[in-house]
This record gives C-alpha cells, structure tokens and sequence, in this order.
C-alpha cells in the first residue's frame, strides 16, 4: 500500500491523516496477520520515535473505523489484518503459527447455518483452521 492509498483511506472513514496513522496501515496492508509487537517494531524503524501505546491507540482506532480486522487465534497474541468487511477465515499451522486466509466454504455471511437463539442477529462467523504449513510439512520429511 503507499502513502497515497493509506491517506485516502484515512480521509474516507473520514480520520486525520497523521504519519503513525499512514505506517500502521501501510504496514499492516504489506504484512498481513501481523502481531502488535510486529508493528510497533516496524513503525519505529520507519518513523524513529513512535510509544508503544500510541502504536496501540493507533491499531484501536483504525480497528474501530473499520480499516483494520483484529483476529485472536487461540494461543497466539492479537493480529491484524487489512482485509476487512469479506467473509474469509483464517487458517493456523500449528508448527510455526503462519496465518494464511481461507475464503468461505459456503458464501454470504455469515456463512455457517447454526440455530440461532431467540433475539440474535448474526452478523459473523469466524472460524478458524488449523493444521500445518507446506514449509513446515517439508521440514517433516
């Protein structure tokens, strides 16, 4: 993603454009399924000084405006995505901990067809796989 497209983005939800804001996009757009840690390492080789909560603050907001996806595979930190607003899932490898996405088996969210109780509305459904990498499959061998 460039500066160009994160900046357009910002102006859209509509949020002020600020350079923290523009490296955590940029970077998360780049680098899919990335961990907070990740990020704020990253965002600080590219911009020098940046806290570790303001990098935090950043990822909430542009969660909240809906430009970043939050997921928590069990046992692993939170991670980040750009990909929002689809119905994709995620697949673990239980070796290395690499996240790839996964479409929908079956469609339009939220994808699973299950009782729901009286009163709900689903909106989503996230499921996650697990298994093992093809890199890590190779190692095997």
């Amino acid at each position: 993603m460039t500066t160009t497209d994160a900046e357009a983005l910002l102006r859209a939800v509509p949020m002020r454009v600020t350079r923290p804001r523009i490296a955590v996009l940029t970077m998360v757009a780049d680098n899919p399924h990335s961990d907070a840690d990740t990020i704020v390492s990253t965002v600080r080789r590219d911009l020098g000084s940046v806290s570790i909560q303001g990098v935090y603050d950043v990822l909430h907001a542009l969660t909240d405006a809906g430009l970043l996806r939050r997921i928590e595979p069990a046992g692993s930190p939170a991670r980040f995505e750009t990909r929002v607003g689809d119905n994709h899932h995620h697949l673990v490898c239980r070796t290395c901990g690499a996240i790839t996405d996964v479409e929908c088996a079956v469609g339009k969210a939220p994808c699973l067809d299950t009782a729901v109780p009286s009163g709900f509305a689903v909106e989503q459904a996230e499921v996650t796989f697990w298994g093992t990498c093809p890199g890590c499959l190779a190692n095997d061998n």
